[in-house]
């Protein structure tokens, strides 16, 4: 090995040494091309920026070709650093062969190749909007064809998504049949690491759409099947219409920011809230039922969260969620609301079932009775006591002593707190009516 060539894996391994990887680019073309010249020039490719190769060799000269990180002389030789190709979700074989364009003109020059052949890979400075382009079309659209740019990095696809999502943009339909065509190898190439940092810029108002992108592009049957599926399991929207649960769970998260607005993780919980529907769901005279889907549902999210990486606070929160949004569904009683109030997160629960209701145009009876019962908790629950005791209703009713005295007394109270019984003249009145509808 010639001393040029010595120097540069030296240099590499004092780059390795410090936690970067490095390397010499494609060593057998350099030598060809190295030649008999006074300048010998030597091309390495490196993850570490200008900032961490300056702290290493501080006559390390800025570039100002933006394919460069830097440029360092010694012993008579030039060394170039160029940013190495470190991602893990571009096909393996478009990155076997690396060549600079320094490479590429030497190797030109010298006959080797024809002018103007291209390449699989040339390093250059990375641009998240790089192979995209300008949204001032009206439309996210991949440069070039929209295959070949797909395959050099499959990230794009979910980045695709991403700003679809988050700028309300239609994706151009040459590059969104080229996301479908290549679903297998964004899931095959890209880790769930990257495509989790992607859809954790997914704005929460924003995220239903994601999603929904997602599970077209078939992207979500893999990384996500239990949700997936959900589009095979239908249940009743209301009295007269029917929906799947996939299509339920895409307007509840839809809805749901529209109280709490940037609550993320609020969102995604609305994502898994029914997921239990597909393992509880029951066809029995004539109708479907998931008794028990949200018990289900908060060990089927904890285990796919677990996949996805999440962290276990991040885990506990959204399964709390999921495990719980069903406790407001009801009419509840005084003890019920306070039972409810002190559960952790109580007001995205709420929020929860307010979406719940928007997504399928349902009343809001239960939703307003127990927002009502709500205001009752500030005060203590020893402060209550009905208008009228165990004796007065006895006065009034002319019942004897027994258990449908407490039965009566306990329905006035709630009356009470529900704000229908204000006053003792009306509680004589709802006390007496009960005592006819018992009776009768």
């Amino acid at each position: 090995m010639i001393q040029p060539f010595k120097d540069a894996v030296s240099i590499c391994k004092t780059i390795m040494r410090n936690g970067y990887d490095a390397y010499v680019i494609s060593a057998r073309l350099q030598d060809l091309a190295l030649g008999d010249g006074p300048e010998p020039e030597l091309d390495i490719a490196t993850e570490a920026d200008f900032e961490a190769l300056v702290r290493l060799y501080p006559t390390l000269h800025y570039s100002r070709d933006a394919a460069i990180i830097g440029t360092l002389r010694e012993s008579g030789v030039t060394f170039r650093f160029y940013p190495a190709d470190a991602e893990d979700r571009s096909r393996a074989e478009d990155c076997v062969t690396h060549v600079t364009p320094r490479l590429l003109k030497r190797l030109e020059d010298l006959g080797e190749i024809p002018p103007g052949q291209g390449c699989p890979y040339i390093p250059k400075a990375r641009d998240r909007y790089e192979g995209f382009a300008d949204f001032s079309g009206g439309q996210v659209r991949l440069t070039g064809l929209p295959d070949e740019t797909l395959r050099r990095d499959y990230l794009k696809a979910l980045r695709a998504m991403r700003y679809a999502a988050n700028y309300q943009l239609p994706i151009e339909p040459n590059t969104w049949l080229a996301i479908v065509r290549g679903a297998q190898r964004i899931l095959d190439y890209v880790s769930v690491s990257d495509i989790m940092g992607e859809w954790r810029k997914v704005e929460a108002e924003n995220m239903w759409e994601f999603v929904r992108l997602l599970f077209e592009s078939q992207v979500l049957h893999g990384l996500i099947p239990e949700v997936a599926a959900l589009s095979r399991v239908r249940q009743m929207k209301n009295d007269t219409e029917e929906e799947t649960v996939l299509e339920h769970t895409l307007e509840v998260m839809r809805h749901y920011p529209e109280e709490l607005p940037y609550d993320w993780f609020g969102t995604l919980a609305c994502l898994f809230h029914d997921v239990g529907k597909l393992y509880t769901a029951e066809y029995f005279d004539g109708k479907w039922t998931f008794y028990q889907h949200h018990q289900v549902g908060a060990k089927v999210a904890r285990r796919i969260m677990k996949r996805l990486r999440f962290e276990p606070q991040e885990a506990d929160l959204v399964c709390h969620l999921v495990r719980q949004h069903m406790r407001f569904h009801f009419m509840l009683t005084d003890r019920g609301i306070r039972r409810f109030r002190a559960l952790d997160e109580y007001p995205r629960l709420i929020e929860i079932f307010r979406a719940d209701l928007k997504s399928r145009g349902a009343k809001y009876t239960e939703f307003n009775h127990n927002m009502k019962m709500l205001d009752r908790t500030e005060v203590p629950e020893e402060a209550i006591e009905p208008l009228l005791n165990g004796n007065e209703i006895m006065e009034f009713t002319g019942l004897k002593p027994g258990p449908t005295v407490g039965i009566i007394r306990e329905a006035l109270l709630q009356a009470q707190i529900a704000g229908d019984v204000n006053n003792i003249p009306e509680a004589v009145e709802y006390v007496q009516r009960y005592r006819d509808r018992e009776l009768t």
